[in-house]
């Protein structure tokens, strides 16, 4: 909670002048603007120590001055990245010697907090464009024609590692409880590709990619599964695809099955997973994945149908219906990762 500013020395006799004058709390309060429980508490202090001015407080004085603050805010406001090292090596050139922890307190107090750099994918500036590009050519479209998509991708999931993660209520030197770890093996113990898809009206078909994808292989996947996931799903005549520029979503095989299908497809911006909502159903399946915690590749497998076979209808017509938050998100963003 912010600290209040604190009232003015002619306030606080003013307050204790109308006590003595026979009014209550309340009507102080109201006249000079101020809370009740605040009057209250000048008045308490009045008459326990007959003065209202500052009382000495118990604590060393903040080391940091004002501008000092100011200053170490201003430098990891421009280069996040800057260490408590370096911020201390500053203030000591400027006259104050402080410790990492004496940074780590003031700059929490700014709303600074040290947390991990995320991972996202490298975005060149022709991405950003073409991503800001997509983004703000589509920021109209109705509604319903995001419903008339059927959005695809491949993922990788792993038995044991990264994707293997939760949290736990735990005591005190209890961490190492088997209950309270997820075992793991050297080199992630295996993993297993998939490849998948939805659209508004629920998930598609979910199949597992046994061999080195290439786009002869891309082709039959969709000629056995995207065809069947559109009947399932009853898209409307007119259905759109997506995927995106992966080397062998654009080979010649791959397009000329596509055209002589005659099928829509989206034109889709390179590095640009943010704006493809089946990644959010990938995270939420190797969440559900990883807390079954499965012992071998054969286990994995079967998990992961299961749990996608699970996804709610409700929560990918929600995925679409809010694509266009997504697309405002990568305006705003000027077309680099947003929270999506």
């Amino acid at each position: 909670m912010a600290k209040t500013k604190e009232l003015s020395k002619d306030t606080r006799n003013k307050i204790v002048d109308l006590h003595q004058a026979g009014k209550t709390e309340s009507a102080i309060g109201k006249q000079l603007g101020v809370k009740k429980s605040t009057v209250g508490a000048i008045i308490r202090k009045w008459k326990t120590y007959k003065t209202t001015d500052k009382l000495p407080r118990s604590g060393d004085p903040r080391k940091i001055s004002p501008c000092g603050v100011k200053m170490i805010t201003r430098t990891v406001s421009k280069n996040p990245r800057t260490t408590r090292g370096d911020l201390v090596n500053d203030l000591q050139r400027a006259g104050t010697k402080v410790t990492k922890a004496t940074i780590s307190n003031t700059l929490r107090r700014q709303g600074l907090k040290s947390c991990s750099a995320r991972r996202v994918p490298l975005l060149k500036p022709v991405h950003v464009r073409a991503c800001l590009k997509f983004a703000r050519e589509h920021l109209d479209d109705p509604e319903e024609d995001w419903e008339n998509v059927i959005w695809s991708d491949e993922t990788k999931i792993e038995l044991f590692g990264k994707n293997s993660t939760c949290r736990v209520w735990r005591r005190k030197n209890a961490e190492l409880h088997p209950k309270n770890t997820i075992p793991t093996v050297k080199h992630g113990g295996g993993n297993i590709m998939l490849w998948g898809c939805f659209s508004a009206k629920g998930p598609g078909r979910l199949i597992r990619v046994k061999e080195r994808m290439n786009g002869a292989m891309y082709g039959e996947i969709l000629s056995k599964n995207l065809l069947p996931s559109a009947r399932a799903l009853k898209m409307k005549c007119g259905w759109v695809f997506q995927h995106d520029n992966d080397p062998k979503h654009t080979a010649r095989a791959t397009k000329e099955w596509l055209r002589k299908k005659h099928f829509k497809v989206l034109e889709w911006p390179s590095q640009s997973p943010d704006l493809n909502p089946i990644e959010n159903l990938w995270r939420e399946l190797k969440i559900r994945v990883a807390q079954r915690q499965p012992q071998n590749i054969t286990a994995l497998e079967d998990i992961c149908m299961e749990e996608w076979a699970k996804l709610l209808a409700t929560v990918c017509k929600n995925l679409v219906a809010t694509y266009r938050k997504r697309l405002t998100s990568v305006i705003a963003n000027k077309g680099y990762i947003t929270k999506y």
